[in-house]
């Protein structure tokens, strides 16, 4: 059974909702039960189970989502469906807010293994940045525990603190193999969905813009516009999109992204989102509008991707495919072609039950699998993002000169299958994402 979103399973709260009137957990089963039976896309495969089996709204959401007709590409087992409480889903989605430390780590990939527990990401204004975190750190200790012991019992709790003004100490070795421990302590920082945008050329000369998008949230619309500013005066020939850590977000923004990228496609549809047969009136299509700063001339663009790249990520792919080449480096995508109109209910919880599919223009979706890169390469985090030499970024760079996927690309082919196969067992074992993760594609 897919493991469900952090949810708040206590009352409390709330807010604005159309839900149930009493927040007892038998009213919010009730209307939980309710809300999936009209709005959710697999309501025929909705499962029946005795609502007094369950002790908490999250635990009988899991008991409800469809497990999937074997067979059946329409009808996967929903892995996605999950409740969080209302005031962290406004937090990130309304004000670009986030609760926690701001540090992302390499833990499903090691997850049973011996191999040591790696910083992938920090977030630009957190504690862990301010603390001078750094991608490629390996954390030897968390709060005196091992990173190994952590590891092998797949513990990513301390990822996500509860509330401002947790503490957590750090243990780290730099890639210089300097160690240190930092205090970090728990507050809401602003998020920086563009966290670079640089301009750099190929080993052939070729202008290359490049941008780091971490979150499809209304905050990352000023950013692309100066980032795409910046690409339209250095004349650029060449776009490197990296979304390897972009779990999603809101469908209008990707449609935004992608008129930045294809203004040729303006007015066409960029995607378009079908509910189940009960709520065909809701269908609807967005489509490549009309951007300022949209980059001209592009004749491909370059996307680069792992298996945290999902939903709204995806979306943008696919949504790009009909109208320009579009170069996948990197790893397959998680496969979520599916998303969610959130719905509080008033009880403090925010309920994202899987509403619609996404279709492209020529009425291509249902990705479950993932999206394939062209180019297949595993990342070692061993350079920051925005470095020409990084590997995924080298690989587009190469690319972009010779038109073909480069011998280090072939030889990393292995490794990030093995990768693909190894997060794919984690997540059957109940690890769709580690704490703080939250793919999703959202409409208000």
């Amino acid at each position: 059974m897919a493991v469900l979103a952090l949810v708040l399973s206590a009352c409390g709260g709330g807010g604005g909702g159309t839900g149930s009137a009493s927040c007892s957990l038998e009213s919010q089963r009730a209307d939980l039960r309710a809300s999936m039976v009209r709005d959710y896309l697999w309501y025929a495969q909705l499962q029946s189970p005795d609502p007094n089996q369950f002790g908490s709204l999250a635990a009988y959401l899991g008991g409800l989502v469809s497990p999937g007709i074997a067979g059946n590409a329409a009808f996967p087992a929903d892995r996605w469906s999950g409740l969080q409480s209302t005031q962290a889903f406004q937090r990130q989605f309304g004000d670009g807010q986030s609760l926690g430390y701001g540090l992302s780590v390499a833990g499903l990939e090691v997850i049973g293994t011996a191999q040591p527990l790696r910083v992938r990401y920090v977030e630009p204004r957190s504690p862990a940045a301010a603390a001078g975190v750094q991608r490629g750190d390996t954390i030897l200790q968390v709060n005196g525990r091992a990173a190994s012991e952590l590891t092998q019992a797949g513990d990513f709790a301390w990822l996500e603190p509860g509330s401002t003004g947790t503490r957590l100490q750090l243990r780290l070795r730099s890639l210089q193999a300097v160690e240190r421990t930092v205090m970090l302590s728990s507050a809401v920082f602003d998020l920086q969905p563009v966290s670079v945008a640089t301009v750099f050329s190929s080993p052939a000369g070729r202008s290359t813009g490049y941008l780091v998008l971490k979150d499809f949230i209304n905050q990352s619309s000023e950013p692309l516009d100066a980032a795409f500013a910046q690409f339209r005066a250095a004349q650029v020939q060449e776009l490197v999109v990296d979304l390897r850590y972009n779990g999603g977000g809101l469908v209008q923004l990707a449609a935004e992204l992608a008129s930045r990228i294809q203004p040729l496609a303006t007015d066409r549809t960029f995607t378009s989102l079908v509910y189940s047969d009960k709520r065909t009136s809701s269908n609807f299509s967005f489509s490549f509008n009309r951007q300022p700063q949209a980059v001209t001339g592009l004749t491909r663009v370059y996307v680069l991707t792992s298996s945290r790249t999902c939903s709204a990520s995806e979306l943008l792919i696919n949504g790009l495919q009909p109208f320009i080449e579009v170069v996948q480096v990197g790893g397959t995508t998680c496969g979520k072609p599916v998303g969610f109109q959130p719905r509080d209910n008033g009880c403090g919880i925010t309920v994202s039950q899987v509403n619609f599919e996404s279709l492209n223009a020529n009425g291509e979706g249902r990705f479950w699998n993932g999206l394939v890169p062209r180019c297949a390469a595993a990342e070692d985090w061993n350079r920051a993002l925005g470095d020409p030499a990084e590997r995924l970024t080298a690989v587009a760079l190469a690319h972009a000169d010779t038109g073909v996927c480069p011998v280090v690309a072939v030889g990393e082919a292995e490794r990030a299958r093995s990768l693909g196969a190894r997060l794919r067992e984690a997540r059957a074992q109940g690890w769709i994402t580690e704490p703080g993760e939250r793919p999703g594609m959202w409409i208000p």
